[in-house]
């Protein structure tokens, strides 16, 4: 499990950190870091999580310890997307050794086919979204827990035990966080359970407050001591079958004690000269990075002028092809198609073959392998409350980890006596054929809800490397996760941009249907959008896509961490 430090964690530790974005608490003693170090780096959504896994590295951890460390202590203060309701994958690199875990949430043994239809076929309204029908079986505390075992290094509680810190002793509530509960209001008021720890007195927890979670602190007091058997057939597994059941949900202790993570062999390709690794299936994420880059080295994409019409044209009509074939992908136990028929020099060839350099092709016009009629479903995208951590320490591992709830505080719930909040995965299912998810992705057959499936997920943890140099980055946002790394990953491997320039850079996405263009405000030059729309594309603007995490070495052994403008992540480096 790992050996305890004599000097534990307890003490106040020296920290450097970097925050971006102007929302949200930093702790008050950090002070700005360097831009690089060398003792370790870590990235993530909240200032006080990195700085969990700055204190863990700087106690001897190595990169995993600080990865599972920032996950904990992004369940308690930001619970939004943090979870141990919920689920996600790791990627970890340490020397010539890859490896992948995915713990993603899976459904329950009771679920079927129909559960989110009525009589007649249709949705019901909110079914799939918004109570503990919604949600899939917990990965996180299983997960997270055999990642350490596997990987990490120091003692198993001296890892938990920033977490259990910030839930006993307190944290600031951040104004993202207090934005996120207005923003959710209907929704949590919905379970008085909720309504009493996140909105007393009927409003939202105010920016400043000292919040302490007395239930959460006991489940992670529990959880460093016993591991995941604490939360997933102990007291918390009770409390939320009773809640579950309580609010309508079909989560059974059995349901809690069978699952289990998996480690899979890592999807592993080449992209301009690096090499690449990130999820398999049930990740979509992967396979869409994978052939998008496919396709990308066919059309000569590194010899295209920047910023340009042109290479936003060739982006676009790549990821309209990708995630076309992202119907026929679900868990891998039921998908139609994977990486050996979607990465396959022919079809390859066939998708590049079908792209005008200078028209859009409509989406209706490009059909998954092997080629399936699809309706005409459109869906506003709405916030997903994925969250991202990137770490490096100083002997060379590095980690790319992905967490999820779905959407913001997932399906509402929040468990009494356990103290997190329950996943909605399940909508992540093709819970009514032929209509669009929270995400507006319509989904096949592959991806029907099933007991014991896992469901097709757009989570893309990435690591790439070359000549002594490794990149370790990700993203929040749903189906936008693929596209916002990739530009991240390509303006870093082609463009040369500094870690935080290639983070920082404006970003658009296309995910086939809807067929639309959707762009930051700044992210289309003077004529591109002019441009764009003469060649038939579709162009909706919005304020933000994604929120990246990463971290990078350098070739002479120097750290560098990146947290996005986008949001008030905190990125820090540790020196030697």
């Amino acid at each position: 499990m790992g050996r305890r430090l004599r000097t534990g964690l307890a003490g106040t530790l020296a920290l450097t950190l970097v925050t971006a974005g102007c929302a949200g608490t930093a702790p008050p003693a950090l002070q700005p870091a360097p831009r690089a170090g060398s003792g370790g780096a870590v990235a993530s959504a909240e200032p006080e999580a990195t700085a969990a896994g700055l204190r863990v590295l700087r106690a001897g951890g190595n990169a995993v310890d600080a990865a599972v460390a920032v996950a904990l202590a992004l369940v308690v203060v930001h619970p939004q997307a943090g979870n141990l309701g919920g689920g996600g994958f790791a990627v970890v690199k340490s020397g010539d050794r890859i490896e992948a875990l995915d713990f993603r949430e899976v459904a329950p043994a009771a679920a079927t086919l129909s559960m989110y239809l009525d009589r007649e076929g249709d949705p019901l309204p909110g079914a799939s979204l918004i109570g503990p029908l919604a949600a899939g079986v917990p990965g996180s505390p299983a997960g997270l827990h055999e990642l350490h075992r596997r990987r990490g290094r120091l003692a198993w509680p001296d890892v938990v035990a920033p977490a259990l810190e910030l839930a006993r002793d307190g944290f600031r509530v951040t104004a993202r966080l207090q934005e996120a509960i207005e923003w959710y209001r209907e929704t949590l008021a919905r379970f008085p359970e909720t309504a009493a720890v996140w909105l007393p007195d009927g409003r939202p927890l105010a920016a400043g407050t000292l919040l302490r979670l007395p239930d959460l602190a006991a489940t992670l007091e529990a959880y460093g001591g016993r591991g995941p058997g604490a939360i997933m057939e102990g007291g918390p597994a009770a409390a939320l079958v009773r809640a579950s059941k309580a609010h309508g949900g079909i989560l059974t202790a059995a349901d809690l004690r069978e699952y289990r993570p998996e480690w899979r062999e890592p999807l592993r390709f080449r992209a301009f000269g690096w090499e690449v690794a990130s999820m398999p299936l049930p990740s979509s994420g992967g396979l869409i990075l994978a052939q998008s880059v496919a396709i990308l080295e066919r059309l000569r994409f590194d010899l295209l002028p920047e910023n340009g019409a042109d290479g936003d044209h060739l982006l676009v009509e790549t990821w309209r092809r990708a995630y076309a074939d992202r119907f026929l992908l679900g868990d891998p136990a039921h998908t139609h198609a994977g990486a050996t028929e979607l990465l396959a020099a022919g079809w390859i060839s066939s998708r590049v073959a079908g792209i005008d350099r200078l028209r859009a092709t409509p989406s209706l016009e490009v059909y998954p392998w092997p080629g399936e009629a699809l309706p005409e479903g459109v869906s506003a995208m709405k916030p997903a409350a994925t969250t991202h951590l990137s770490v490096a320490d100083g002997s060379g591992m590095i980690v790319s980890l992905t967490t999820t709830l779905n959407e913001w505080f997932g399906c509402g719930l929040y468990v009494p006596g356990a103290g997190f909040f329950l996943n909605d995965e399940m909508d992540d299912f093709g819970t009514a054929p032929g209509h669009p998810n929270l995400f507006g992705l319509i989904q096949g057959d592959a991806n029907a809800v099933r007991p014991g499936a896992r469901m097709l997920s757009s989570m893309s943890p990435v690591v790439a490397w070359r000549r002594g140099e490794a990149i370790a980055l990700g993203s929040r946002g749903g189906s936008r996760i693929p596209t916002v790394s990739l530009q991240v990953l390509l303006r870093l491997i082609l463009s040369g941009d500094s870690l935080q320039q290639a983070v920082d850079r404006p970003r658009i996405h296309h995910q086939w249907l809807p067929d639309e263009i959707v762009a930051e405000q700044d992210a289309l030059g003077p004529g591109v959008l002019a441009e764009l729309q003469d060649r038939g594309h579709r162009v909706r603007t919005t304020d933000g896509l994604g929120e990246v995490a990463a971290v990078r070495r350098l070739p002479d052994g120097r750290l560098e961490a990146a947290a996005d403008r986008r949001s008030p992540g905190g990125a820090g480096v540790l020196p030697p």
